[in-house]
């Protein structure tokens, strides 16, 4: 695809206000702790998410312990099996990939890819990490107060996630709705930062149809955010309202232990509505700014213009629009009239149609390139052969007649690990083998890259591969221990033996990464400038990594898309947004 023809001097606009004077630190402190600088909340961000996403994957082992080798490890009793099942998912979906992708990737990258100084708002920008800082801090609390955590699982429905029978019902589930309180604070301070510095500081020459995909993904995703946690932020509200001061929002009349409840006349599927409607746009807050990530970086590593740029564009739009109308297909077996079964239905298999559309043109845009396999490039692929095959099994649960004996199985599991799980952190580790060299100045180790990629792509096929063949089996999940059910032969038994040792080999390459990440920071080879040959801005910067403020003293003036890789008669094989066209001088458009 074509980018439209280049700019003349009269076609780039002047600037319409002058700078804003940037927040300059006065000390250790307010440099590197409450900072205001977009790359130090960035890295903030990034190295919390991970922390707790560290404990996320001790978890995952621990479960799969129990689930390979049932009865061997005494101190994983049923109780604490739910519990590490509900934070495992929680600290997952929520305080590792969307902490990750909008606020580490979203922070760094924005500014850098749109050609700003900073954030809009740097201040509410610090505010924002500290007020997520916080909200992990809560939810690491509750492995420390009585009862522990919470183990109702990580969707949190009430009736049981509130009444005595369920583990963590005191304290763990009032901490654990105080942390997502806090988090979407949190991320609705950061989130506004992120929406307006897209719209309002872009700088001369990047219209929206010039920024990196990157960029357009992250943008939708908050915006979706925006709009989709409003919804948790109620539920978790009226949840905690029914625990603490015996309101009856989502709380029905009930018996428990022989006498009447307090409660009466709530609703637990209006919580199932609120909790999803958020959930299932929570996907694609996920999915599209890795869409956006996979997207830049095949076209870096290919040498190659992404196909259909404003196709793409739109794609990325249509996802976020439709998202918001497919949240009950989570909802089959709660009890729905048919006519909503196949609305729900029809509007999940419509969502295919652009996320199709993106897997078209990613595979197109490697056609005929000239392909780098280097690591960011390894983990993209494998991003895309992920989620085709996560998207795949989707299709299957999208309908309501295939969905329902599945419901509660293996295979759920199975298919929300693909398209959720693995298809995103694989995007995860390519963005930061693609990017570590702009915020350290350093490669990664090559050799222990390829050692992690591989071990940890073929790793996670080996462990949820299996499971979707358990799922078709009927084995159920959140079991503690299936025990001699009569339908589950014992053959599945030896294959969750397997899949727990993969999952411990993948969890020991995570620790190989968190080493090359720590030892390259000191004695990684130097990047340069633009180690990947890459046209977009944030390469662009007159220092790397990039200074306080980003640009020196004048921000880049902005000529041409993101992808002009192998051009035609050009002197490299590729352009940098911020390159004059031929006969015009980056001095003259400042005419």
């Amino acid at each position: 695809m074509v980018d439209i023809p280049f700019d003349t001097v009269a076609g780039i606009p002047p600037a319409e206000v002058g700078e804003v004077e940037l927040y300059h630190p006065k000390s250790w402190w307010t440099r590197y702790v409450f900072s205001q600088d977009a790359k130090v909340i960035a890295i903030q961000y990034s190295i919390t998410a991970l922390s707790i996403g560290m404990v996320a994957l001790v978890l995952s082992w621990l479960m799969r312990l129990q689930l390979g080798f049932p009865g061997t490890f005494s101190f994983i009793d049923p109780n604490q099996y739910l519990q590490f099942i509900t934070m495992h998912g929680m600290i997952m979906v929520i305080y590792l990939l969307t902490a990750l992708f909008l606020g580490g990737f979203g922070n760094y990258l924005i500014p850098l890819m749109v050609g700003a100084r900073d954030m809009v708002f740097p201040y509410v920008n610090m505010l924002s990490y500290w007020v997520y800082l916080l909200a992990v801090v809560v939810l690491v609390s509750t492995f420390f107060v009585p009862g522990g955590p919470t183990g109702a699982g990580w969707t949190l429905y009430p009736p049981q996630a509130i009444l005595s029978g369920t583990p963590g019902q005191d304290w763990g589930i009032v901490l654990m709705l105080a942390s997502l309180i806090l988090f979407i604070i949190g991320f609705t301070m950061g989130g506004l930062n992120y929406v307006v510095t897209v719209l309002q500081a872009r700088t001369r020459g990047m219209t929206l149809m010039r920024l990196p995909l990157t960029v357009w993904g992250i943008f939708t995703a908050t915006v979706m955010a925006l709009l989709a946690f409003p919804a948790l932020f109620v539920a978790s509200v009226m949840l905690l309202l029914d625990r603490l001061l015996g309101t009856s929002f989502f709380m029905p009349t009930l018996v428990e232990m022989g006498q009447l409840t307090k409660y009466g006349g709530g609703s637990p599927i209006l919580f199932q509505h609120l909790f999803w409607f958020f959930g299932h746009p929570e996907v694609y807050i996920v999915a599209l700014p890795a869409f956006g990530i996979i997207s830049d970086l095949i076209s870096v590593h290919a040498r190659k213009n992404i196909f259909g740029y404003r196709m793409m564009v739109w794609a990325i739009v249509a996802i976020g629009a439709l998202s918001f109308v497919v949240w009950a297909h989570h909802m089959y077996v709660s009890g729905m009239n048919p006519y909503f079964g196949f609305f729900f239905a029809t509007t999940t298999l419509i969502i295919a149609i652009p996320t199709a559309i993106k897997v078209y043109n990613w595979v197109l845009t490697l056609w005929r390139g000239d392909i780098h396999l280097t690591v960011p490039m390894l983990f993209a692929l494998a991003f895309i052969v992920t989620f085709v095959n996560g998207g795949l099994t989707g299709l299957f649960l999208g309908n309501v007649v295939v969905d329902v004996p599945l419901s509660d199985t293996m295979f759920v599991v199975a298919h929300f690990h693909m398209v959720m799980g693995i298809a995103p952190i694989m995007a995860v580790f390519g963005g930061i083998y693609h990017w570590y060299p702009k915020v350290t100045g350093r490669m990664l180790d090559e050799a222990l890259g390829r050692f992690h990629f591989w071990v940890s792509f073929l790793g996670a096929y080996a462990i949820f591969f299996p499971m979707h063949y358990l799922g078709l089996l009927g084995m159920p999940r959140r079991y503690h221990d299936i025990g001699e059910t009569a339908f589950v032969p014992a053959s599945a038994h030896d294959l969750n033996a397997f899949m727990s040792v993969a999952a411990l080999i993948v969890g020991f390459a995570q620790l190989v990464f968190l080493f090359n990440l720590i030892w390259s920071l000191f004695k990684g080879k130097e990047a340069g400038d633009n180690p990947w040959g890459a046209a977009s801005l944030e390469w662009q910067t007159p220092e790397t990594p990039p200074g306080h403020g980003n640009w020196g003293k004048e921000l880049p003036i902005v000529y041409r898309w993101a992808y002009d890789y192998s051009v035609p008669g050009a002197s490299r094989d590729f352009v940098p947004q911020n390159e004059p066209p031929a006969g015009l001088s980056a001095q003259g458009a400042h005419a």
